[in-house]
């Protein structure tokens, strides 16, 4: 299989199903900031240890993310049911657990946070915003599309485990959080 196909190369690009579309088409923002997001949650992996839980819950959600990326980039009126990738209601569960676990090890939250503090942490800060991203361009997809409900929630949990991961990442490294006091 070549990287390049050629097929691109005047502006068009094809949905899962074969449908051409642009490649300004809403879709292809939103699953390709789902893919920048991907990119991103692989660059915190080096923030973390190799063999921890949240390596491979890292890995877990790079997975997820190409899936979710699958869901987006598919033309449902062209794809038979039975065919379409599909975020599952285990998907956000193990996310909730995984915050869950995480927040455990935390002290409780006082006051807003400013993102930075420690490189790994920053990293995680702009996953979620980038994430934020993502999830508002889907809602705007689904005004003009059908959208799996459950792909809306994963985006949104992963936000919050991108913050809280923010935390333990600075608190393993003993970074001090800056709290925002208006």
């Amino acid at each position: 299989m070549k990287v390049y196909t050629k097929t691109g190369d005047k502006g068009k690009t094809s949905l899962i199903g074969g449908t051409r579309v642009d490649k300004f088409d809403p879709r292809l923002d939103a699953y390709g900031t789902v893919d920048e997001l991907n990119s991103y949650i692989g660059m915190i992996r080096c923030f973390v240890e190799n063999q921890s839980e949240e390596a491979s819950t890292l890995i877990e959600i790079q997975k997820k993310l190409f899936v979710i990326g699958g869901v987006l980039a598919t033309d449902m009126d062209r794809v038979d049911e039975e065919k379409r990738l599909v975020c599952q209601d285990s998907d956000i569960k193990m996310l909730e657990e995984q915050i869950d676990r995480m927040e455990d090890m935390l002290p409780k939250l006082q006051y807003f946070i400013l993102p930075g503090g420690e490189q790994g942490s920053s990293f995680c800060h702009l996953a979620r915003t980038v994430c934020r991203r993502a999830e508002r361009l889907v809602l705007k997809l689904a005004q003009e599309v059908e959208i799996q409900k459950n792909v809306l929630v994963f985006l949104n949990r992963l936000s919050d485990y991108c913050f809280v991961l923010a935390r333990v990442i600075a608190h393993q490294k003993n970074a001090e959080e800056t709290p925002w006091i208006p």
